[in-house]
């Protein structure tokens, strides 16, 4: 392209609007993807009262969790698809050396019987609950009305991916050393069908697969039950993992961790984003945390007693005021308080 005196011109990027310089490679691959928000009259080129169309006119166009344009806001690590995979490559090689390590020391072997007890009844069962964080923040990714919150909402569906699949693995080496009903589904699915410490996070996390409006299923999963769920996990677990010996949950739990700090990174950004230029939403949030914490509060308190059948205990207290501390903190800082 050339000026009127026949020099070159400056490359214009017209579909990002007149941003006066070249957008980052984030940008170009994440910007403006999704061409159904906001089109009229239907989100899909189909029949209007075809049943996907009205789905997303009374659950993304209808939340009330809007804002004028959802484009300009960005995740804080800026990932794109391959960035993803690069980061967690190198997780997961180091991941790979930690199991290989633990494997070959034969540690799981050398755990004390009473601890594997409390394995069985608080680390076995948590495929289910995390099943439910990953679908949960796929639907969010599916129905958000940007492609960078799409993004970042499918990335933590991989991470929950990522920690289910090594929970499972070190389920079977647990088996191989003390037992196959470790193993067994029915052990697991036993535990969280009937275990009296489980229904109140199960109740809760079956509610959360019909919260369809996306700004609830956003607030309930991002700011009220997996930041929750995240501290029971990834810190007091592993705190009871490493003070009764188990080295390798405690570094496990650990690299749980990182992700968890990405997942709260971007739900603060988001929600800062939305606050910033619509203040009324504000209360908006409030109300659906309103609702959906004291759900997460009930699970957390339920499931501290399994804490205190470890060899080397943690009382409920010491569980419930870690949790609860913690996702207060990350709530005042989400909401710029």
């Amino acid at each position: 392209m050339t000026n009127a005196s026949g020099g070159r011109g400056r490359r214009t990027w017209s579909r990002f609007g007149d941003v006066r310089r070249r957008p980052t490679p984030y940008e170009v691959v994440t910007g403006g993807f999704h061409y159904h928000f906001r089109r009229d009259p239907v989100p899909f080129e189909m029949d209007p009262e075809w049943t996907l169309n009205k789905w997303y006119l009374a659950h993304r166009e209808g939340s009330p969790f809007q804002v004028a344009d959802w484009e300009d806001f960005r995740d804080p690590a800026a990932l794109t698809y391959r960035d993803y995979v690069a980061l967690q490559h190198d997780r997961e090689v180091y991941l790979d050396a930690l199991v290989d390590r633990h494997e070959e020391s034969g540690s799981a072997a050398a755990l004390d019987p009473g601890w594997v007890d409390t394995l069985r009844t608080l680390f076995v069962p948590l495929r289910f609950p995390l099943h439910v964080l990953q679908m949960t923040a796929l639907y969010v990714g599916q129905m958000a009305p940007s492609s960078y919150i799409t993004n970042c909402a499918h990335f933590q569906a991989a991470d929950e991916l990522r920690r289910i699949q090594r929970i499972a693995y070190w389920t079977r080496v647990l088996a191989d050393a003390h037992g196959e009903d470790l193993a067994r589904t029915a052990t697991a699915r036993g535990a969280w069908e009937d275990g009296p410490a489980w229904q109140p996070l199960r109740r809760a996390l079956e509610n959360l697969l019909i919260a369809y409006d996306w700004g609830e299923a956003f607030t309930a999963l991002n700011l009220a039950v997996k930041p929750a769920l995240d501290v029971l996990v990834d810190e007091v677990f592993g705190h009871l993992a490493e003070a009764n010996g188990d080295g390798f949950l405690t570094e496990l739990c650990t690299e749980f961790g990182r992700d968890a700090r990405r997942s709260r990174e971007w739900t603060r950004a988001l929600t800062g984003y939305a606050v910033e230029r619509e203040p009324a939403l504000t209360g908006v949030l409030d109300g659906w945390v309103a609702t959906w914490r004291p759900r997460a509060d009930r699970a957390v308190e339920a499931l501290a007693d399994l804490f205190t059948t470890a060899p080397r205990p943690l009382t409920p207290t010491e569980v419930t005021t870690r949790v609860h501390d913690t996702h207060d903190a990350f709530l005042a800082a989400a909401h710029g308080r």
